[in-house]
C-alpha cells in the first residue's frame, strides 16, 4: 500500500501540480510580507513621505496577493469537491440493485393513461360547441381511463416487492 510505504495518505497534497501551486502561493505571500516589512523599516528610519507611500503600496499588494491566493484555493476546493461528487455519481455502483418489473410496467401504463386523458381533453375542447356525442364519448373515455389508473395504483400499494435482482 502506498500510504504505508511513504507515510502519507493518498489524499494528501502529494498529487502532481497541487503541492507546487500551494507552495508558490505561500511563497508569494511570504515575499510580499518581507517587502512590506522592509518598506516599513526603511520608512521608519528615513521618516519621509515617499517611504510611507511605498509602505502603503506594498501593503496594498500584500492584501491583493493574499486575497488572490485564498480565493483561488477556495475555488479549487469547491471545484475538486464538485468533480469528486460528479465522479462518484458517474461511477458504477457495485451493490445489488432490485429492478421491479411490475412497477416499471405500471408506470408505463399510467403514462399511457395520462396521454389518453390529454388527447381526450383536446377532443373535448375542439368539439365542445359542435358535436355533443363526441364530447360524451371523450368524457366516458376519461372516466374509464382514470378508474383503470386508480386501480393500478391501489393494486400495488403495500404489496411485497417483486422483481429481478441485477448485480
Amino acid at each position: 500500500m502506498q500510504s504505508i510505504r511513504n507515510g502519507k495518505t493518498p489524499s494528501s497534497s502529494s498529487t502532481p501540480g497541487r503541492g507546487i501551486s500551494r507552495r508558490m502561493g505561500s511563497t508569494g505571500i511570504v515575499v510580499m510580507l518581507i517587502v512590506f516589512l522592509v518598506a516599513v523599516v526603511f520608512a521608519a528610519n528615513q521618516n519621509d513621505v515617499i517611504g510611507w507611500l511605498v509602505v502603503i503600496v506594498s501593503l496594498g499588494w500584500l492584501f491583493l496577493a493574499t486575497f488572490v491566493v485564498f480565493s483561488v484555493r477556495g475555488a479549487t476546493r469547491k471545484a475538486t469537491a464538485k468533480l469528486a461528487g460528479a465522479a462518484a455519481g458517474a461511477a458504477p455502483r457495485s451493490g445489488v440493485q432490485v429492478v421491479d418489473e411490475s412497477t416499471t410496467v405500471r408506470d408505463r401504463k399510467l403514462d399511457h393513461s395520462f396521454k389518453i386523458i390529454q388527447v381526450q381533453a383536446k377532443v373535448i375542447t375542439e368539439n365542445l360547441d359542435t358535436d355533443r356525442e363526441m364530447v360524451d364519448r371523450a368524457l366516458e373515455t376519461i372516466e374509464i381511463t382514470a378508474s383503470n389508473g386508480r386501480g393500478m395504483i391501489k393494486k400495488n400499494d403495500g404489496g411485497p416487492v417483486e422483481g429481478t435482482i441485477v448485480d
